[in-house]
């Protein structure tokens, strides 16, 4: 037996396939009444996406919660901000992410993109946004369900929507003030 073998046998007898467990890879005692394992509980991860843009000039936020990322929704809050300032002319600076720059992504007639380098969060004004909401409404907090996490993000959105202030201090750089 060569080498590769004994490496692949000793590999079987000790992990699992493909995360599954058998009762033969539970410790002793860990097995049911009838001799079969116990029912095993598994994390499930469930998401939602928040979309937002702020204005360092005067501490305008917009954001739209969604049920997922990519370019329909991307489209959904473009148009959603295009209604919210039907009358202002949008310089709108983003990351390149796949669905900000797809040939799909309908992009309203008040509204031009603008894409800041690669690998350069610290550039973007809404990065500042996303870890004051993070720190100030989530911070060491538990949500048991993820309609509990939503809404305490749309009242940390409407804590900071409501503080053009505060939002202006925190996206606001002493080279964009006029």
């Amino acid at each position: 037996m060569g080498r590769g073998q004994r490496e692949e046998k000793a590999a079987e007898r000790h992990v699992p396939g493909r995360g599954q467990l058998r009762p033969d890879h539970l410790p002793q005692g860990l097995l049911g009444s009838e001799g079969r394992a116990p029912a095993l509980s598994q994390l499930v991860r469930e998401y939602v996406y928040v979309f937002g843009a702020v204005s360092p000039a005067d501490g305008r936020h917009e954001s739209l919660v969604l049920p997922y990322a990519d370019t329909e929704a991307m489209t959904i809050f473009l148009r959603e901000v295009s209604k919210r300032r039907p009358r202002d002319y949008i310089l709108m600076f983003m990351d390149q992410v796949g669905w900000h720059k797809s040939k799909d992504l309908s992009i309203p007639k008040n509204i031009e993109m603008a894409y800041l380098p690669p690998h350069s969060p610290e550039l973007n004004p809404q990065e500042q946004v996303w870890d004051e909401l993070r720190e100030k409404h989530f911070g060491n907090r538990f949500f048991k369900s993820l309609d509990a996490l939503t809404d305490a993000l749309v009242v940390g959105l409407q804590c900071m929507e409501a503080s053009p202030g505060l939002l202006k201090s925190l996206t606001q750089r002493g080279w964009m003030k006029k």
